[in-house]
């Protein structure tokens, strides 16, 4: 993209568009940032610069980006609430500016000691929602019921999605990425490990349970096309790659057959794998490494819900609560 294309893209003057475009550039090649992560971004920084566009009535520099004060940034955020953007999405946006400010410092020795002058947006705790161990049990069992409209294959392809989802903890765009050649060596009996690509390019390994294996199996001897090693392992009825918006369908409809609560969703099943383990004993060092989270500070919020649980359980039965 040519220093105009950059400048038009960010609303910024050139010099400051150009460090714009290399900062996403080193959070893709470097810091192996998503797709979605980097899209964010670039939106966030076009955001920002349309303002201050707006606010000097010109593009900004990389001169006006060091002189701006909390008030300008806190005008930015402010009018962004205004336009609807809700508390995570302005810590976002705020998130990438800290990013891109702490890329210019590092790289362009610019710095701004405004932003530290600023308070994210208070954040609501959100506690997961599992499902019962029962119940994951009968949405499983269910998915992989064929009916008169739902050939054998495409239950059995349901089942062993649901699988990985409660029995490794995958995530459904990690359950959805994977490929016959990630699966071989479970299949051939040459391992009971998956390795897995999550967020921010981390590879963990996974356990693999004998009934996930199996439901693996099933899906492939029955799967009525052929593969390459390397394609995409779900497929759809049409033959295409498999979208998790099928499996989002797929689990309102089981949820209302079994009359489970809204909240009971694809990724739920996720929460459900870290909460009935430790609910059994295991480690929370051991959860962060089976999720794939950077942080034990994100594996913790599963010690809240299981409290959550017991406060619930014993207001139920003390005779005084």
């Amino acid at each position: 993209m040519k220093p105009e294309e950059h400048a038009a893209a960010f609303h910024l003057a050139d010099d400051a568009a150009a460090a714009a475009a290399e900062f996403l550039s080193h959070m893709r090649d470097q810091r192996r940032a998503s797709r979605h992560t980097i899209d964010a971004y670039a939106r966030d920084l076009a955001n920002f610069g349309a303002f201050l566009a707006d606010h000097f009535g010109r593009p900004a520099t990389l001169e006006d980006l060091i002189h701006l004060s909390p008030m300008d940034f806190r005008s930015h955020l402010a009018r962004r609430r205004m336009e609807g953007d809700g508390s995570r999405t302005l810590a976002r946006r705020l998130s990438a500016l800290r990013s891109f400010y702490r890329w210019l410092e590092r790289n362009r020795g610019l710095s701004n000691p405004a932003l530290s002058a600023l308070r994210g947006p208070k954040l609501p705790q959100n506690l997961p929602h599992p499902v019962g161990e029962r119940q994951a049990r009968d949405l499983l069992q269910m998915a992989s019921t064929a009916e008169e409209n739902r050939p054998p294959w495409v239950a059995a392809r349901d089942a062993a999605v649901l699988s990985l989802l409660y029995g490794c903890g995958l995530r459904i765009s990690e359950a959805l990425g994977l490929t016959p050649a990630d699966i071989a060596p479970l299949l051939e009996n040459c391992s009971d490990i998956l390795r897995i690509t999550g967020k921010g390019g981390r590879t963990r390994l996974v356990p693999v349970l004998p009934t996930v294996r199996e439901a693996l199996a099933r899906y492939v001897e029955l799967l009525p096309m052929e593969l390459k090693p390397e394609d995409p392992l779900f497929r759809g009825v049409r033959g295409g790659v498999l979208s998790p918006r099928i499996i989002q369908k797929l689990t309102a409809r089981l949820r209302g057959a079994l009359g489970l609560p809204e909240d009971a969703t694809p990724h739920a099943l996720r929460h459900s794998f870290a909460s009935h383990l430790l609910a059994h004993g295991a480690d929370l060092r051991a959860i962060q490494e089976l999720l794939g989270h950077a942080s034990l500070s994100t594996t913790q919020i599963y010690t809240r819900v299981d409290t959550a649980s017991l406060l619930a359980q014993y207001r139920k039965a003390h005779p005084r609560a």
